[in-house]
């Protein structure tokens, strides 16, 4: 039914879409490579600028970026391990191969990536259930090794009225994002960095359509597989055609202006995933409605809920609650998020009860190219650990690009 409604909006937006764009996270590729290009203007950048980059964008259309980053976590109290570090080196990149100053100018996005833990029996993101905590204390930091996350063909038709993706996605990167949706710079835990009920895939082949119905309304439907790998990406395209297990969403929403489309954000998102027979996961749905308000260029109020039913969604309920603050002129940024959770009843064997969590971080752009994010959590309740009331988790993040 889904795959049906998402194929008819399609042929709507073919016919009647009168500007789309690409409405992906502050984590996705083109975003970040904007983000990268203001840090390397900035003054104060230690880092020589290197010529074979600007080369590359004058002359083949290419522009590239690449990071390291690393989290340090520790938890205050846990029936198995207390401390996690974890690395992730990423090359990254936009390939416009003709038309590149053009509005209908299309793309080739592509993301390669190494997560490791360093020296640590378990990453970061192995901490939240390591703890007992029904959640990630950070969401990339993984020992996932080399992964392809994504390899996609950014297309846009009619004067850009209509744009769509297909290839190998991370449904994160435009699935219910909003502005401090980016758990390399912003909020670590997966309560603030998407939403906890809906259980998005992992890295696949898969495709997503877009249209600006009015100057102030979009609407956005895709599909993608259920059992993505990035890092075996040939098993995963197989797993596309062979299993026929889809991950489906469509999103409509409501923007204040094209320039602060993240910042100034009200959807409503459905989704529908079909179940995973060797994974043994139920098919399941859920909704999610996110709202988010710029202030002054400065302030960032947000709310944002889920609701779902089966899927192996980490969270049945969530209501998300929170404030971002821009500092200055520097883009040093202040984030506060309160999320209160209910896991599924089979995740804790039919009982089930709330769980809250708190998140502060403070980043500091140390120099345009090395940031520094102090980070507290304080998790009320744990889900998954009965005999623990709080604990904290005290984190470290360092960010520098090139």
């Amino acid at each position: 039914m889904i795959a049906r409604i998402i194929c008819t909006t399609v042929l709507f937006v073919l016919v009647f879409g009168e500007r789309s764009w690409a409405q992906t996270s502050p984590s996705s590729v083109p975003v970040q490579l904007r983000m990268d290009q203001e840090a390397a203007g900035a003054p104060g950048r230690i880092l020589p600028a290197i010529p074979a980059k600007a080369w590359l964008e004058r002359t083949l259309g290419l522009t590239l970026g690449a990071d390291y980053n690393v989290m340090f976590q520790h938890a205050s109290a846990s029936p198995a391990e207390n401390d996690a570090v974890g690395g992730a080196a990423r090359l990254y990149g936009e390939w416009k191969p003709f038309n590149r100053s053009a509005v209908n100018a299309s793309s080739l996005v592509f993301k390669v990536e190494n997560r490791h833990r360093i020296e640590t029996p378990i990453a970061p993101n192995e901490l939240g259930p390591a703890v007992g905590y029904s959640g990630l204390t950070a969401v990339p930091f993984s020992d996932a090794g080399n992964l392809l996350t994504n390899l996609y063909w950014h297309q846009r038709y009619q004067e850009n009225r209509f744009a769509f993706v297909v290839g190998i996605v991370d449904v994160s990167d435009y699935v219910d994002v909003y502005g401090l949706a980016n758990e390399w710079t912003d909020f670590s835990n997966l309560a603030f960095s998407t939403d906890p009920t809906i259980p998005a895939p992992d890295q696949g082949l898969g495709a997503a359509a877009l249209v600006r119905i009015t100057p102030n309304y979009y609407l956005l439907g895709g599909l993608a597989d259920a059992n993505g790998d990035p890092s075996d990406p040939g098993n995963s395209i197989n797993s596309f055609f062979d299993t026929n297990e889809f991950f489906k969403h469509i999103e409509v929403g409501w923007i204040d202006s094209w320039e602060n489309r993240l910042w100034d954000n009200i959807h409503i998102t459905a989704w529908q995933a079909d179940a995973r027979e060797a994974a043994q996961v139920d098919e399941g749905w859920g909704l999610a409605v996110s709202l988010s308000q710029q202030l002054n260029d400065r302030w960032t109020p947000f709310l944002r809920a889920g609701y779902s039913e089966g899927a192996g969604a980490i969270l049945a309920r969530s209501l998300s609650a929170g404030i971002g603050y821009r500092l200055n002129e520097r883009n040093d940024y202040l984030g506060f998020g309160a999320n209160w959770g209910r896991p599924p009843t089979d995740a804790t064997e039919g009982d089930a009860k709330d769980q809250y969590t708190f998140e502060a971080y403070y980043r500091l752009n140390v120099l345009p190219e090395v940031a520094v994010t102090p980070d507290v959590q304080f998790i009320v309740n744990p889900a998954l650990d009965p005999e623990e009331d709080s604990l904290w988790v005290l984190g470290l993040r360092l960010r520098a690009t090139l």
